[in-house]
Order: C-alpha cells, then structure tokens, then sequence
C-alpha cells in the first residue's frame, strides 16, 4: 500500500473550499493584529475569535488539513461533562447536533439504529461524529469567518523566531516566508513556537516533590489499568535472560513511585473503522511488516489473555474511533521520547513507526494464525472506512500526540487543581475530566514477566478552572505570546485538561486576551482580568462551576455522583467482598465515587462481587443497583438479592440506560433484617460482555 505521512508537508496546498493566503500572496511588510501558528482545534476557535474581536489574523497549518485531532479520528470527545464547555467550542458541538438531524446524512445506516452515545435525546449538541463531518465544520468556521489560511509552512526550528527585546515581531518559515505580528499565538501539539522564543517548558513527568502531588512522577502502585493479567516471558528464548529480550521490552525497573523522568505517555492513531461490507476496506499489511514486533501479542494470548485489544466506540453511520485498550493494543509504548523535542526528520521518522506499527498491529489481530479464531473472527468483520481520510490512504491524518511540550508559564495547573485544593480566581474556561496519562513504559519484573507503567485514571472531581496565568509565558521570557495547547501544566493535571473541546475554550480564550492587550497597549501579563472575564461571560465562556460539587471523568458523558448527596444507604464497590472483578473504571458515567470496577470481560462464571450493608433498622427497602452504560456491556447480567424472605435473582441489560437519575436501576422492593445479614451480589456467569459493578443503594421503604 502506498502511504505516506502529510503532517510535514512543505507545501502550500489550496484547496478551493478555503479562504487561502498562499505564501507567495503576503506581502513582506504585512503586519497582523494577531498570527496563530497550527490549524489544530484550538488554532481554527482562536482564529475564528480574532475575527469576532475585530482583528486581522493569519492562521498558519503545518500540514493540509485543518482540525488537529478533531478532524483526525478522535469523534468520540473526551469530556467529563459536558456543561462545561461553552463559547466557540459549544458551537461546534452544536452544528454536528445538526449536521446529524438531517436524515439525509445518515448514509451506513438510519438515525433510529444508531445505539452510540453522544446524542441524548433533549440536548441541542452532538458529541460523537465522523472525520469528514468534523473537518466540514472547522472549514465551514474558516470561510464564514473570511480567515485567511496558509497550508504546509513549517517553522524555521534554527532561526524562525524574531524578537524585539521579550516581543515576538515576526515568525519565519522553513521556506523563507515571514509572518509578522503584534500578538502570536502556539495553537500547536507541539509547542514549537513557544520553545523557539526561549519560553520555558517541561517533557516529561515531574516529580511529586516538585509541585506537591501524588500521581505524577512514575506509578508502578497505581499502573493497574491497560495491564498484564498473565505472566507473560519476556526473552527471545523463553526462559533465558541471556537470549535477550522480544521487542516492545525494555529490561529496567522504572524506577521509584513519585520519581521524575523525562518519558512521554504513548501515542497512537484513533481508527475510523467500520463492519459495513460495502464501506469496508480490509486492514492493510505494511510493506515493511515485522512479525516479530508483535510477538508479545501472540504470547500474551498464548497465555491466555483473549481479550480483543482495542476500544471501538461507535460513531454515526455504522464506523468507529477506536483507541487503546488493555496490556498489548494501538498504543505504541516508548517509542515517542524524542518526539516533543525532536526535529521534523525525527518526528517524520516516529510518526511512520507508529504508522507501521499500528496498521501491522491490526493486520496481525486479523490474519495471524497464533491469534485466537474468535479473536481473528471479530477483527476480519472491521476494517478501514473508505469515505474516510480521502487523501491519506483511509488511514488517520493526525497522530494523538497526548502530550508533548508543556509550558512551564506564569501560573502551573496541578494536581491540586483539579482535586480542587487549589482553585484560581483568573478563570478562563473549564477542564473537566479525569487525570489520565496512558501507560509510558513496559519493563521485566524481577520475577521475570512483563508488566506496563505509566497509566493513571483517578476522577470523582468536579470541572474546574483553568488559571489565564497557564496560558501566558512568565515576563521574563516573553510578552506577546498566548500557548492554549501545550499550556502550563504538569504531566497529571495535563492528563486531564488535555481534551480538544478544552483546546478550543482555550484558543477562544487566548484570542481574546490577546485583541484586549492589542487594544490595550500593554504586555500579556498586564491585560485587566475583570474585562477579560466581562468578555469571555458575553462570548457565553464557561468560568465557574454552579453545579454539583462531584462530578468530572472520563467520556462524553461522564460524571461522578457523590455519595453524600444519593438518597438511601450506599455502598459503594470500594466497599465489597469479591472474588475477581480487578477491572477499575472511570471513563463512562455517571457513577458513584470515584469510579467503577468490571470483570474485564474475562473468566466467566469465576467471578462475584458482593454488597453487604449494615441496614440501622429491620424493614422494606428498595434496592437500587448503579451502572454505566456502554455498547460492549452485557445484557444479561445476573444480580441476586438475599433478603429477609429468601432471595431472588434479576437480570439486568447494562446496554440499557438507568431510568433512575441516570445511574440506577430499581431491583425491587425487598425485606431485610436489621445489620448484615442480607445483601446484594453480581456475577458474571454466562454473561455476553463486560459487567459493571458500581454501587448499590438501599432505600427505606415510605
């Protein structure tokens, strides 16, 4: 197959459905208001808002194509909650709500068979969508907006910074082409501007000592999800150590729990797959396959491990964005470390590893004979989409680069933020989503298995605000620059501001502050926060969290209720007998606590997990049971209720949505006895998917 990277190109590609200002057609003394460097999601809303402030701008896209990750297969957005999000980025949200209304866009299949999520009855936003619909609106934003657009110019990373004092005056491309400005703005992944005018950044993860945290820095303790659940050998001849070791294997320990490094959590491509036989292109083999890159795959089934390692969430019209899941899946691990700070060769060089990697690593699941028939069987029914990524061979434009480059700025987002221990009075939008890093490294035990590092999910916290301080360098370094993606955070807080709806309150944000200072005269350090903020509430900005004090994880519909506030007597999964059920979960919602735990979908009929509460009186009680939804849940899942009388089991379809406050279904009204002597236990026999044990709440009957 023919394919090659476009996130370089070096040139100047108009396309007629634009407003575009090719390299040759600005004038060498142009001076604009505002210059934004990257057409990711962020960089189009910041450009889009310059306009809206009056202001002339330029938008400048490394590539040729517009959009970032939003356009580039992440359609299933990350959010915690979704009123969090305002402005420009609501406005997107809401023409892909009416985008998909129209019957007529529904071509794979009908609007009533879509079982998806992202477009709950009674809201005026839609919150999963195709590639090619997302890439239509960020152009439909370019061109109503009259926002002039220059494709393949790439900073000059030697000698493209120009600057007055601390003033950035001008940018220069490797093509020679300068672009003047009174204000700059990095909407980029990777934060090239912001280091090239000698601004001060991290790569890495820092320390827990550094700023006073307990989930950054390396968390062997806390790397429990996306893991090994066999032992798996690591050498070249099982058993030998003096064989060496198999591919995607490094020997070290990594080290000690709440010690920095400078290791980047993994990248991968989220794949627009589909099951539609007409649409469906069969995963492509790579020219280059290796098929001993994937021989920790095949032990680890050989091991016994059959889950099927990816993550298909379904987006309308019968495809997918389909991420990482489990020990060995999409998520290349280790190989992006000199991606923040690499140059464009390297960068080229990583991002057609991780090309290769992944397209080999879905042909393997499909073909290879040491893969297990059923697993082989579900991935042979998936494949490419073909009215997808037209131009790039089917396959995703933009790599997830998750993080790279982070401002270390005038105010540092932390783990105290979004705990809310910390809370800033500078607001400039809201992050509401779990802290998440993806696993950054896979190493040999000592008991000689291999087990990944890195991956951390902790939510159960309410939306919070991001400081204005995090998106402006620190005076010193400069005083006309505005960073809305690689903004000032450390490596955990990142983990959960790092979602593109968040990017594009950022970029609004920025664009903002930046036509304020332009007006103003003054550095952008000086801008007057109460006009800011009097702005950005006009521009219907989300600043403070009036909701629930819980609340915030992962998914588009996520959110954590608190115990404190759930009628009845909870208990929580926290606080079980169980046999199995390791699984621990926080990306759909809603649910109680901090999350939820699940039985991985592996071991069948082996696992249980039992709720038992201490009830104050003997008497009726409704019990209540809390799950969250998902398509790969199961239907059936058997729960058993022993009571006063007896006991009685239900089956409970976790594909159905919970009728009470979103979260619980009723299981009956029972009779108990006062203490424990009753209680509530959930099985995963003979189920058909994964099963969800979250809580359950025992209700005094009226």
């Amino acid at each position: 197959m023919r394919l090659f990277s476009r996130v370089f190109l070096s040139i100047v590609v108009v396309l007629s459905a634009l407003v575009i200002s090719p390299a040759s057609a600005v004038a060498a003394d142009t001076e604009y208001d505002i210059v934004v460097y990257g057409g990711t999601s962020g960089g189009v809303v910041a450009a889009v808002q310059a306009i809206r402030m009056g202001k002339t701008v330029i938008l400048i896209e490394p590539t040729n194509f517009l959009g970032g990750l939003t356009t580039g297969g992440l359609g299933a957005t990350d959010i915690g909650n979704k009123a969090a999000i305002g402005g420009i980025s609501r406005e997107f949200y809401q023409r892909i709500r009416k985008h998909y209304e129209d019957e007529a866009n529904w071509k794979q299949e009908k609007k009533s068979e879509f079982k998806g999520r992202g477009h709950e009855a009674n809201e005026d936003t839609g919150w999963t969508f195709e590639p090619h619909v997302a890439l239509k609106i960020m152009n439909e934003f370019v061109t109503e907006n009259k926002i002039p657009v220059v494709f393949g110019q790439r900073l000059d990373l030697k000698n493209g910074i120009k600057k007055d004092g601390k003033r950035i005056t001008a940018i220069v491309m490797e093509s020679g082409q300068t672009y003047k400005g009174k204000m700059f703005i990095d909407a980029t992944y990777e934060g090239d501007l912001m280091a090239k005018a000698g601004v001060s950044y991290h790569v890495g993860r820092e320390a827990n000592k550094t700023y006073g945290e307990t989930l950054n820095g390396i968390q062997v303790k806390h790397s429990t999800k996306h893991q090994f659940t066999k032992k798996v050998d690591p050498y070249i001849t099982p058993g030998d150590p003096s064989s060496g070791l198999i591919p995607k294997v490094v020997a070290e320990h990594p080290g000690v729990d709440g010690d920095g490094d400078n290791k980047v959590q993994a990248y991968n491509y989220r794949l627009c797959a589909t099951d539609r036989e007409e649409n469906r292109r069969a995963w492509p083999k790579p020219a280059n396959y290796d098929e001993k890159q994937f021989e920790l795959l095949l032990r680890n089934f050989e091991a016994g491990d059959h889950r099927k390692p990816w993550n298909p969430v379904l987006m309308p019209n019968r495809k997918t964005d389909s991420n990482n899941n489990y020990a060995f899946s999409t998520d290349n691990i280790g190989k992006n470390y000199d991606y923040p700070d690499g140059d464009y060769a390297t960068r080229e060089r990583i991002i057609k590893e991780h090309i290769d990697y992944q397209q080999g690593l879905m042909w393997t699941l499909a073909n290879h004979p040491r893969v297990p028939e059923d697993v082989r069987k579900h991935y042979t029914q998936w494949g490419l989409a073909k009215d997808e990524f037209l131009d790039h061979d089917n396959w995703p434009r933009q790599m997830y680069v998750r993080e790279a480059r982070r401002m270390i700025g005038q105010y540092v987002m932390t783990e105290g933020n979004c705990r809310g221990s910390r809370v800033v009075e500078d607001s400039v939008g809201m992050a509401a989503y779990t802290m998440d890093s993806h696993n950054i490294q896979r190493y040999v035990t000592k008991e000689g298995h291999i087990l990944n590092e890195g991956d951390v999910q902790v939510g159960g916290f309410p939306p919070y605000p991001i400081s204005y301080g995090s998106l402006i360098p620190k005076a010193e370094h400069c005083t006309n620059l505005f960073v809305p993606v690689c903004l000032s955070s450390t490596h955990i807080a990142f983990g959960s501001i790092r979602m593109e709806p968040v990017f594009m309150v950022m970029g609004q944000s920025a664009a903002t502050a930046a036509s304020m200072a332009i007006d103003d005269k003054v550095d952008v350090q000086n801008v007057d926060y109460t006009k800011l903020h009097e702005r950005l509430i006009t521009d219907k900005q989300v600043l403070i969290w009036k909701g629930a004090r819980s609340g915030g994880g992962g998914g588009s519909s996520a959110m954590a209720l608190a115990i404190k506030d759930i009628k009845g007597l909870v208990v929580d999964d926290a606080d079980v007998t169980r046999k199995g059920f390791e699984g621990q979960g926080n990306t759909v919602g809603p649910y109680i606590g901090e999350g939820y735990r699940h039985d991985e979908n592996n071991k069948r009929g082996e696992q249980w997990i039992r709720y038992t509460p201490d009830l104050p009186k003997a008497g009726k009680y409704e019990v209540r049971l809390a799950y969250s939804i998902n398509q790969n849940r199961a239907t059936n899942v058997p729960v058993t209720i022993t009571h006063a009388d007896g006991s009685k089991t239900v089956t409970v379809n976790q594909q159905k949505a919970p009728t009470i406050d979103k979260a619980f279904v009723s299981l009956g009204t029972f009779t108990f006895e006062r203490g424990k002597a009753g209680y509530v236990e959930i099985s995963n026999k003979d189920v058909n998917g994964f099963v969800i044990a979250d809580a359950v709440v025992f209700i005094a009957a009226e």
